[in-house]
């Protein structure tokens, strides 16, 4: 009896061990858990500390949209409605500065201009050395000749000239263009294997139309001398000869 008395308080004495540990754990976690609750903000504060999403394009700016591509189509079919002007070449001449409306003359009144591409290399194994050489500054008078590479991008990127990669009949244009210092000097750069790919820029059908509106392609200012040049703006300039 003394030995059943021991095993049984012994197992008494285990339970209320376990039962202890159990209540302070739950304790514990239930405290933590309050102060959690007190220091985080509260749910509308979160909420409104996350980033919202973009919101979405609604059914009503497509209605809005659609209406306005009905009423095009509706001025469209009037045939008592007269749009001789394009929409946008009033917007154009907003985003064109002084030198590229020259450069657009000179592709109205002189036609296509050469351009050159020097190139190193194997024709099927060529690495690119200066590309996009012209005359299009000095012959247009730009007032700024270093920026006619931004210029030609900004009057393609308008939708008024495009780049071609056929050449032009005029073979001599080539000829002078490649005896141009920044031509020869590209050259030498190459080295033994440099060599010239011939190309031409053109005014978009869309850029013709805008020039023969929006530029006084007979005005005075053609007669008007260019700044730095002694020459006039309307005389062609004297070529040089190519250097041998």
């Amino acid at each position: 009896m003394p030995a059943v008395a021991r095993l049984a308080a012994s197992a008494w004495w285990r339970a209320t061990e376990r039962s202890v540990a159990a209540s302070v754990h739950l304790g514990s976690r239930i405290a933590r858990a309050a102060i959690g609750d007190r220091t985080s903000p509260p749910s509308t504060e979160r909420s409104a500390a996350e980033p919202t999403a973009p919101p979405r394009s609604t059914d009503a700016g497509r209605d809005t949209l659609r209406e306005r591509g009905a009423q095009l189509l509706a001025r469209s079919a009037d045939v008592a409605q007269s749009e001789d002007l394009h929409p946008a070449y009033a917007r154009i001449l907003d985003n064109l500065s002084p030198d590229e409306a020259r450069i657009l003359r000179l592709f109205a009144t002189r036609g296509p201009q050469p351009a050159i591409d020097v190139r190193r290399g194997l024709p099927l194994v060529s690495e690119l050395v200066a590309p996009g050489l012209s005359m299009i500054g000095p012959e247009a008078g730009c007032r700024h000749p270093g920026r006619v590479p931004a210029y030609l991008d900004n009057l393609n990127r308008l939708g008024l000239i495009w780049f071609s990669r056929e050449t032009l009949r005029d073979v001599n244009s080539y000829q002078v263009l490649e005896a141009q210092p920044e031509a020869i000097d590209a050259m030498r750069r190459g080295g033994r294997t440099s060599r010239t790919v011939r190309r031409s820029i053109h005014l978009t059908p869309f850029g013709t139309d805008f020039c023969r509106v929006c530029l006084p392609l007979d005005s005075p200012d053609d007669q008007a001398e260019l700044p730095g040049t002694g020459l006039r703006n309307g005389a062609r300039r004297q070529r040089p000869r190519r250097l041998e």
